[in-house]
């Protein structure tokens, strides 16, 4: 079996305030092997954002790495340089961001902004920079490459901006491809248009991918495995066809049940099945599993007992005290 492309061991990141650190991170594991896409899914403010940026040491200011590792092609980045991420970014490890309007420089052409980064990347003069800009555009589904080249982000649409976003984080081929939400400031029809480009280009390209999206229906589509996250912590971690059809945690199966199902009639109900309460406030996370105030399965000890991801068969592990999950950290009653 071949090794992973990435390896992500206890990664935590704080945001310091003056009432003290949110724990936007706890401790997450997952990996990636080569070729494959894995998705990060859950609500928003579960740290799916914030783990992707931090791949790229990129996270928000005033956002710090305290702990983990994180491994890329045998290399840690925690500790890489300044100028060793530099050569890493857009290279080998690039990102489509969630808002392609604000990830686009308003003030250079969409040309000027491609074309920086092959001649950054790999010493391409002027010319050969464009050449590859409007084959990747064109690559993209882009109609008439070369007059987009000359435009300026506010020129195109949204759809077109992400396009543009997706490839300029193709320019150099790389071979971990992150995806934050590429599609949630789309409207339907260019969801799918973005998410069967991305289907093929990874296919195309050979690379793999980490896709963080809130949309159970995108990971359903796109993803070999898939990562469940619940207030900076890792819950589920399995095949995207056990997720789909066997979960175990109880907030996988919430997330699910949440979702409308076309094979599934909704007769006589006023509202669709949720997730009573709300996500716990990180800055004072609650003790024992972070879900636990919120799941129809808790017992006493969940209260108090903050579990480890436990394997269950082989590539499935859950972190659940219900389902043989041993304690992380035994708290006081």
């Amino acid at each position: 079996m071949s090794a992973p492309l990435l390896s992500v061991e206890a990664l935590s990141v704080q945001f310091p305030t003056r009432e003290g650190p949110v724990r936007a991170v706890d401790g997450v594991d997952f990996h990636v092997m080569p070729g494959e896409t894995l998705g990060i899914v859950g609500e928003s403010g579960s740290g799916k954002t914030v783990s992707s940026l931090s791949l790229l040491r990129l996270q928000p200011p005033p956002a710090r790495i305290t702990g983990g590792r994180i491994t890329f092609e045998g290399e840690d980045l925690l500790t890489a340089s300044p100028e060793r991420l530099a050569a890493i970014r857009g290279r080998r490890l690039a990102m489509i961001f969630q808002n392609p309007t604000t990830s686009l420089n308003p003030v250079l052409s969409i040309g000027r902004q491609l074309s920086e980064i092959l001649r950054w990347h790999t010493g391409m003069n002027r010319k050969a920079a464009t050449e590859r800009a409007t084959e990747l555009l064109r690559l993209v589904g882009i109609g008439d490459p070369a007059a987009r080249l000359r435009q300026y982000p506010h020129e195109l649409s949204g759809g077109m901006k992400q396009r543009v976003g997706i490839a300029r984080a193709l320019l150099c081929e790389p071979s971990l491809l992150l995806a934050d939400e590429p599609t949630t400031a789309l409207d339907v029809t260019i969801q799918a248009q973005i998410l069967d480009l991305l289907a093929e280009l990874r296919g195309r390209l050979g690379m793999a991918m980490v896709l963080v999206t809130h949309d159970m229906g995108v990971v359903a589509r796109m993803a070999d495995r898939i990562t469940v996250m619940y207030a900076g912590r890792v819950c589920e971690t399995a095949s995207a066809a056990t997720i789909f059809t066997a979960p175990q945690h109880p907030y996988t199966r919430a997330l699910l049940e949440s979702v409308p199902r076309i094979d599934q009639s909704y007769a006589g109900r006023r509202v669709l099945p949720s997730i009573s309460g709300r996500p716990p406030d990180m800055l004072h996370p609650p003790a024992g599993c972070r879900f636990h105030a919120r799941c129809p399965e808790a017992v006493a000890d969940c209260a108090r007992i903050l579990p480890r991801e436990h394997a269950l068969a082989p590539g499935h592990t859950v972190s659940c005290i219900r389902r043989g999950s041993p304690a992380e950290t035994e708290l006081a009653a």
